[in-house]
């Protein structure tokens, strides 16, 4: 599962316009290129777009977009995590920093 995570991290690492990608070519360079808003602002279109085929699932609706509209989610913040120089290996760490852990405990031990 990590290796197709690596991979698309390793593709949006090459992309970044200091890493010489080009706006004109590459979607990635071009999102980050328009700075950090833009990557906020497409991440929050895509949790909403999520939000709304999950509802449509309730409704009756197939599934897949479901799949689908996540794996834009997932893609759009691992661009965020590049930008901040973060990687998914970095994310699942702490995914399994917290395996075990009440959700209840571990949100109340975090510093404020």
């Amino acid at each position: 599962m990590s290796q197709t995570l690596a991979r698309v991290a390793d593709t949006i690492e090459s992309r970044k316009p200091e890493n010489g990608g080009d706006p004109a070519t590459s979607y990635v360079a071009k999102l980050m290129s328009k700075g950090d808003d833009a990557i906020l602002k497409k991440i929050g279109e895509e949790a909403t777009e999520l939000v709304m085929a999950a509802k449509d699932v309730r409704a009756g609706a197939d599934r897949s977009k479901v799949l689908y509209e996540c794996a834009d989610l997932w893609f759009h913040s691992m661009v965020l995590l590049a930008r901040f120089d973060l990687s998914p290996q970095q994310v699942l760490d702490e995914l399994a920093r917290r395996e075990g852990l009440s959700g209840i405990e571990e949100k109340a031990s975090r510093k404020e």
